[in-house]
């Protein structure tokens, strides 16, 4: 059986344009018709129905159904109300303003009910070169070799480019500057927009900055981390150590902020202060500790010194420097990098199954 699309009801050339541009931002395909009589056949198959005010003039005499949407110019007016009444409209849509709704109602045709199992993480170095990217890089792979599916946000624009760390400056696909978002965005299209770094077990859909300091506004880099959560991903955000709105607009999104952390004094004084500035914000920190430690400090006595739980501690690994130049970026299945990303994973899953009994 054919798959059915959402049908679009428009008399009004204008107003069907805005309504296909909308669709085509969600990257949802639709059926047309030019009045109702022309969508009696589809009508009551379509999953959503979008209606313009032109179509909704004529009466209505087809079956009552849900997920009817009237799309208006500008704000409703009386008549409008009345059409959509008679027309069994569930809600009025004014665009421009609601134009994320109807991008919304298209993203949910497209991808079915959200899921609930999707997690956003932040990593974010207690200091300077603690690590976090790797550490970023190495949790979003695991994830996405777990078979649920990662996704790799890049929210640093002075790191230089996640992409370059992956070995994938050269895939195809765009960054940061590139990416125009809008309120909501579906993530199967956005997947098809991405570029993807691919193992031979898979492959990871990350989104980098490119080589020019512009960064993504608040609501772009919301955009991505809500359409990742909803799809079941695992959504794991690079931070940057300077805290500003695009900082502040992950931390509020995320299940679980690490803070990288070597095992050093310094690094610990530096730490605690990035904790003071997320701990208003964040609804769970850990503690991710980068050894060894040359005066012998256990991982247990850093989290202690920077006042949040270990979820978990890591060594060096000396061919990972090399690899990193090489542009070969792959977490060994038993190293420490791996264990450490399976920690975070498993630190994640347990709170929310834990916040759900």
């Amino acid at each position: 059986m054919a798959e059915e699309h959402p049908l679009v009801v428009a008399g009004d050339d204008t107003v069907l344009d805005e309504i296909l541009r909308v669709a085509a931002a969600a990257g949802c395909e639709v059926d047309r018709a030019p009045d109702l009589h022309a969508a009696r056949g589809r009508w009551a198959r379509a999953p959503l129905v979008v209606l313009d005010e032109e179509a909704a003039r004529l009466p209505n005499r087809l079956l009552r159904r849900n997920k009817v949407l009237l799309v208006c110019k500008g704000a409703p007016t009386p008549e409008t109300w009345e059409r959509a009444f008679n027309t069994g409209s569930e809600k009025v849509l004014s665009l421009p303003d609601e134009e994320g709704d109807l991008v919304g109602a298209f993203a949910d045709v497209l991808e079915g009910p959200a899921r609930d199992d999707g997690v956003v993480i932040g990593v974010i170095g207690g200091r300077g070169g603690a690590g976090a990217s790797v550490l970023s890089a190495a949790i979003a792979c695991r994830a996405a070799r777990s078979g649920g599916g990662g996704l790799l946000v890049d929210c640093d624009p002075l790191g230089g480019g996640i992409d370059i760390l992956l070995g994938a400056e050269r895939d195809r696909g765009p960054r940061w500057p590139e990416l125009d978002l809008g309120g909501r965005v579906s993530m199967t299209a956005l997947s098809e927009a991405l570029p993807r770094k691919r193992y031979a077990t898979g492959s990871l859909s990350f989104v980098s900055h490119g080589r020019e300091v512009l960064g993504p506004e608040p609501g772009a880099i919301e955009a991505v981390l809500s359409a990742g959560r909803r799809s079941g991903r695992t959504v794991v955000c690079d931070l940057p150590r300077q805290f500003g709105a695009e900082t502040s607009a992950v931390v509020g999104l995320a299940d679980l902020v690490v803070v990288v952390v070597p095992a050093e004094l310094r690094a610990c004084a530096a730490a605690k202060q990035v904790l003071e500035r997320l701990e208003p914000q964040a609804r769970r920190i850990g503690i991710a500790v980068r050894g060894p430690s040359a005066s012998g400090l256990a991982p247990l006595e850093i989290a202690s010194a920077v006042g949040a739980p270990l979820i978990t501690s890591m060594g060096r690994e000396r061919s990972l420097s090399m690899a990193l130049d090489r542009g070969e970026f792959m977490v060994k299945h038993r190293g420490q990098l791996a264990t450490a990303a399976a920690d975070v994973l498993a630190a994640v899953r347990g709170n929310l199954a834990g916040a759900s009994r």
